[in-house]
């Protein structure tokens, strides 16, 4: 057994190392699992398992809401969905002391709603408006720290892609999983347009108050708007209402969306035909992703590695709490090195069995002993406060994806100073996971009232 475990934990150690190096996680996780099933089961279980793993990975009919909501972002994009967001958000913000870059955080989280990929937020939101925010000064630090951190705000804000994969994994619904992520998510909004006021209360030259729109300019924004509104409150909505399952749900929302861009005259067949190569590229890079991940899985259950942890942690003393706060920081040192899918992939079939261990404990009553949640909760609750942390390894060095797409269009930001920028918004999501901690109610509640 010790050997075993050795095995194991040397094979993880090879495993960040690959991808320190830069190798493909999903072709990292493959390599690394392949060859420890071959050592640990002989090469014949490997060449089994390879035979029937694919299809049985990826014909789970959850899986197929995952190219229609990522086709739905990628028109969304194309539609101008975007600019109209960014336009009503300003007409309602731009007068304020930093209200471009609240405006920005709110067509974010809009954009969110209908795209439900971080790195498409930031990529689409910062053609949008890092033109608007140098027009009126912004500084560079402000100006690509909102854009960068904004853009974590469509991994959690219904529908997430990667809130998706969470779910499969963990067996839990789908459904549940975006009323928990409501609340949590409008949290995330409300502790940004804090932070940007707070920011520049301090640094008052860094985002001077924009110009106010005229009531024709207003009145035009805000319409413009109503597409959105119509559109996520069909999707979303239909879900929460029972309506429709979110892959029929995600069918109706690249519909619409289409019909938007084509009645405005904004999406072209060859824009049609780049949204389905990028969602072919992007599926295809999560669906291996996902084999690589499985492969890993199944080699590590085999050395009974998960399960050696949480017997380890269960008996070394340390409290429930404590071990849930640890959990959650080597989600944040892991987000230093590698993309959130990944590292929901990769770290969710270790850390769930030691969190069923400790479940129980977690809470105190008030005679000392503890109290848990049902399985159903704590799913619910850990993967919200997973997909926080996970949100941070996009904002912090030295990987940091959204900085990346930031700091690309904005070739005249030194990258250091949109990581300084983002450093405020980082501090606000430290808070929101602390206040998810304390007060689980925040995740469960509203679930629990759809239920």
């Amino acid at each position: 057994m010790t050997e075993a475990i050795s095995l194991g934990v040397g094979s993880l150690v090879v495993l960040v190392a690959l991808i320190a190096l830069r190798m493909p996680i999903a072709y990292a996780m493959i390599l690394v699992g392949g060859v420890g099933i071959a050592i640990v089961n002989g090469p014949s279980l490997l060449m089994n398992q390879l035979k029937t793993l694919a299809y049985g990975q990826f014909s789970i009919y959850d899986l197929s809401v995952v190219p229609m909501f990522v086709l739905m972002g990628a028109l969304a994009a194309k539609a101008g969905l975007s600019q109209a967001l960014f336009r009503a958000a300003n007409s309602w913000l731009g007068r304020l002391r930093g209200g471009t870059a609240m405006a920005a955080i709110a067509a974010c989280a809009g954009f969110g709603a209908v795209c439900g990929s971080s790195l498409a937020t930031a990529s689409t939101m910062g053609r949008v408006a890092l033109p608007e925010l140098q027009r009126y000064n912004y500084s560079g630090a402000l100006a690509t720290g909102t854009l960068a951190a904004g853009g974590v705000l469509g991994i959690l804000i219904p529908p997430s892609v990667v809130l998706i994969i969470y779910a499969i994994i963990v067996e839990a619904n789908i459904v549940t999983m975006f009323m928990a992520a409501f609340i949590p998510g409008i949290l995330a909004v409300i502790l940004f347009l804090l932070t940007i006021a707070i920011y520049v209360t301090v640094v008052p030259d860094s985002g001077p108050a924009g110009g106010a729109s005229d009531r024709r300019e207003f009145v035009r924004a805000t319409l413009g708007v109503i597409p959105v509104l119509i559109i996520f409150g069909l999707v979303i909505g239909g879900i929460y209402a029972g309506l429709f399952n979110p892959t029929p749900a995600a069918a109706v929302g690249v519909t619409l969306v289409w019909l938007y861009g084509a009645l405005q005259r904004k999406i072209s067949l060859g824009d049609m035909k780049d949204a389905l190569k990028e969602t072919a590229g992007t599926s295809g890079m999560i669906y291996l992703i996902l084999l690589g991940a499985e492969l890993l899985k199944i080699f590590m259950s085999r050395i009974n590695l998960p399960q050696a942890t949480a017997e380890w942690i269960s008996t070394s003393g340390l409290t429930p709490m404590t071990v849930m706060v640890l959990l959650l920081v080597a989600l944040i040192l892991l987000g230093c090195l590698m993309d959130s899918l990944s590292m929901i992939l990769l770290v969710i079939p270790f850390f769930w069995p030691v969190l069923m261990e400790i479940n129980g404990g977690i809470y105190q009553g008030a005679d000392g002993a503890g109290y848990g949640m049902s399985t159903e909760d704590l799913k619910i609750w850990f993967g919200i406060l997973a997909l926080i942390v996970v949100e941070l390894g996009l904002i912090t060095p030295p990987v940091g994806m959204n900085v990346f797409v930031i700091s690309a269009l904005a070739k005249n930001v030194p990258m250091i100073e949109t990581f300084k920028g983002v450093m405020p918004f980082f501090f606000a999501e430290i808070i929101r996971v602390v206040i998810i901690l304390l007060f689980p109610a925040l995740t469960l509640w509203l679930p629990q009232i759809l239920r």
